[in-house]
């Protein structure tokens, strides 16, 4: 029933938008009642978040050896979260749903981004474990490198444009540069 909630909202994004997209629509392509979605998602938009963008619960992130390329991967599967064809026709709108509403905005930042801020922590762990950035409290927080990742692929992506073809292999090593060059002398 989740896969096919999710589904029917990734498809019916892709056909009407963010705009017009209903529940009621979503639960007739589903082929269920309404009251299961609203079991498994509290409002239009975590379920919107949820198919468009990602889950609640993200997997595991595996270590590619250093920070670049840790940053790397992770720029790549949020590039790869925000071109779909669901994503596409829902960021925007999904924002300007969410940015007004502070209890929604409070049940995001509980339901996704503390997920995706615990994935950014492991990242800087692992970075401190290799040596490559001082530990806590000089250690880069991870609210920070997720507005210096995700800010710039949302620009970049929705406001200038730019084609996704190898922006994580831009952008990663710019950040980790930026991270890195935080450390004291010496250390």
């Amino acid at each position: 029933m989740d896969a096919a909630i999710l589904d029917a909202t990734r498809e019916l994004l892709a056909r009407d938008g963010y705009a017009g997209l209903t529940m009621d629509a979503v639960a007739e392509r589903a082929g269920i009642g309404k009251a299961a979605i609203y079991r498994r998602h509290g409002t239009k938009q975590e379920m919107v978040f949820a198919a468009a963008i990602h889950e609640p619960e993200l997997p595991g992130r595996p270590d590619t050896g250093s920070l670049v390329g840790d940053l790397t991967a992770l720029v790549q599967e949020i590039v790869d979260h925000l071109t779909s064809p669901a994503a596409s026709a829902a960021v925007l709108g999904l924002l300007a749903d969410v940015a007004p509403d502070s209890a929604l905005a409070v049940r995001f930042r509980e339901r996704f981004v503390s997920r995706e801020l615990a994935d950014i922590e492991s990242v800087l762990d692992r970075a401190v474990t290799r040596g490559e950035l001082p530990p806590p409290p000089a250690r880069p927080d991870a609210s920070t490198v997720h507005a210096l990742v995700a800010g710039p692929v949302f620009a970049l992506l929705y406001l200038q444009r730019t084609p996704p073809n190898g922006l994580a292999e831009r952008l990663a090593p710019v950040v980790a540069t930026a991270l890195t060059a935080t450390r004291s002398p010496g250390g």
